[in-house]
């Protein structure tokens, strides 16, 4: 397997003028580090308006800050919200990093979270992928073409040349976003990577791989013209420590991450300047649901991570994102835990690549037929709860038909 890092660029208040100062260079140092220590991906988020949960609102320009002082880890757009962006736009950024990474770029696809990050950007929730879709078709033959137009329902441009054209060809590896459980299975058929989170179980690790590839092999249906990415990714919790007891103790970032992911998917942006999320998580840092967030993720001692990390090895997982960079975990806390995971941890499972890869050939090619296994009862992800758990496009267009029925309901009483 190969192992990625994550940055949403949390920072819990109370802030001062430097806050944001210190963790974008922290989270650049930690990067720099990550690269002499053999990581092989660093991912960096777009959202917006999340405070607290992600002051990562311009990942291009962090990006291009990282590849100066890196030399051989890929940096990642995990994702770029190609909802909220123009078409071209993107093209451009993406391809004058991949310029300046020397070809180092991987490029995730994402739709956004919900109405705190669409609306304002005046993009309705219920037509977030369609939108998206739009996107990929529109943007993908502006890395190759020269005289490239689009006219669609949503973005129009006339006969242009994007330029700089990107250093890979023909373009940047493509993923997508798969915070839905369910994308997973739409990336296969997209012939894109999935960007997910932790399975719940072995079971489940093995039957959403078995889904991805069977859909990318026998269901596929590419957007546009790209080559296929065939790679699952998962995100997970992470600290690593000499002893099970300092990593749980260390780990509490990760139970903020949580609890703020779910903050917003139940109020939104409720105080625009004024929430105070993590006062808000005092009272829920102790409780079952954040024990339980602690026990799902990859906490623990090199011994202990050894053994979780099997389950995805076994189920031939191509990578594992680990996500070290949330609540208040501290700077000097981050870098050891790196060097200790890549000093004690990585090794093992770096050595099984080939074997990895040559499977994955082996699959893509027919000589290994995988079982349709059924997902029925996978259908969340091992940080989920009832607040963070994401509606397909279907639901949503369901959900916000009942809500305007409601409302039409409403004013005829009147």
């Amino acid at each position: 397997m190969k192992f990625g890092i994550f940055y949403e660029h949390q920072i819990p208040r109370p802030w001062d003028e430097r806050s944001e100062e210190r963790t974008l260079n922290e989270s650049l140092d930690q990067i720099e580090l990550a690269d002499k220590l053999g990581f092989d991906n660093a991912w960096v988020v777009e959202h917006h308006f999340l405070e607290e949960y992600s002051h990562s609102s311009s990942p291009e320009v962090f990006l291009g800050a990282a590849s100066q002082r890196t030399k051989n880890i890929r940096l990642g757009h995990g994702i770029i919200q190609i909802t909220t962006n123009q078409p071209h736009r993107v093209a451009e950024k993406v391809s004058t990093l991949d310029v300046l990474t020397g070809g180092r770029v991987e490029l995730g696809l994402g739709e956004g979270a919900g109405p705190a990050e669409l609306h304002p950007f005046g993009v309705q929730v219920r037509s977030k992928r369609d939108r998206w879709e739009e996107a990929v078709k529109a943007l993908v033959p502006m890395f190759t073409r020269t005289d490239w137009s689009f006219e669609g329902e949503f973005f129009k441009f006339p006969a242009r040349n994007v330029v700089p054209k990107p250093l890979q060809k023909p373009h940047p590896p493509l993923w997508v976003a798969c915070s839905n459980i369910q994308t997973i299975g739409k990336a296969g058929e997209w012939g894109m990577g999935a960007l997910g989170f932790s399975f719940v179980n072995a079971d489940a690790a093995q039957a959403w791989v078995h889904r991805y590839y069977n859909n990318l092999l026998h269901r596929q249906a590419k957007l546009a013209d790209y080559p296929i990415n065939p790679n699952v990714a998962v995100a997970n919790g992470f600290f690593c420590a000499e002893t099970d007891e300092e990593a749980n103790e260390k780990a509490a970032g990760w139970t903020f991450f949580i609890f703020a992911l779910s903050y917003y998917g139940r109020m939104g942006v409720d105080a625009p300047g004024k929430s105070d999320l993590w006062a808000a998580y005092q009272d829920w840092r102790n409780s079952d649901k954040a024990k339980d967030a602690l026990a799902n993720a990859l906490v623990g001692s090199p011994a202990t991570l050894r053994k979780k990390l099997r389950m995805f090895a076994d189920a031939h997982v191509d990578q594992i994102i680990l996500v070290a960079q949330a609540g208040r975990t501290s700077h000097d806390d981050i870098c050891r835990s790196y060097e200790l995971f890549a000093r004690e941890v990585m090794p093992e499972f770096h050595a099984e690549r080939d074997a990895q890869e040559a499977w994955k050939q082996d699959v893509l090619s027919g000589k290994i037929v995988l079982e349709e296994l059924t997902t029925d009862g996978y259908d969340i992800y091992s940080h989920q709860n009832a607040d963070i758990v994401r509606l397909t496009p279907e639901q949503l267009k369901e959900q916000m038909a009942t809500k305007e029925a409601q409302k039409e309901t409403a004013v005829g009483d009147d």
